[in-house]
């Protein structure tokens, strides 16, 4: 498992990039209660791609997983779904994806970057009902589509922060 001397940074998305190498993949995670939704982009950072579940099991484990994931892409940084609830607060959930956040930067020196999810979940799952994907097809990849809908999200807004003069 990398590790690092100092935690790694935990930024919110417009901070963390200034972190980053200009190019580079970033691994987006869509963090479940049983699961770990894994996605990967590609070194220019245009488009995200679903890549693994993960079967929750111990940290230990599923940040080995994470971090094999993360060498074999080369990766700079992760991009983690915080799950923000519709009012703006943040509940047990968010709570749970700080917590992890923390964890995994104890042991990394990639920078990670919170992403608010709100809502990813249910437009991927429609976006497979409406590709008329059966119940069973829709559970076994649910996970790593919302965490390609995750990062592609952040990467669109990194591609609007390079849009802006200066």
């Amino acid at each position: 498992m990398p590790s690092a001397n100092t935690p790694a940074p935990i930024l919110a998305l417009v901070d963390a990039v200034r972190h980053w190498p200009r190019r580079g993949a970033l691994i987006g995670l869509d963090l479940g209660t049983k699961t770990i939704g894994v996605a990967t982009s590609d070194p220019d950072r245009r488009l995200a791609t679903g890549i693994e579940t993960i079967a929750r099991k111990v940290f230990a484990a599923d940040a080995k997983r994470l971090f094999a994931l993360a060498a074999e892409r080369s990766a700079v940084g992760f991009v983690l779904g915080l799950p923000i609830n519709m009012d703006g607060s943040e509940g047990p959930r968010a709570q749970s994806a700080r917590a992890f956040a923390r964890n995994l930067a104890k042991l990394t020196a990639l920078p990670i970057a919170l992403w608010d999810e709100r809502l990813s979940t249910a437009a991927v799952e429609r976006d497979l009902i409406a590709a008329d994907a059966s119940r069973r097809k829709r559970a076994a990849v649910i996970d790593q589509h919302a965490a390609a809908f995750i990062l592609q999200g952040a990467l669109d807004r990194l591609a609007r922060l390079d849009d802006v003069p200066g």
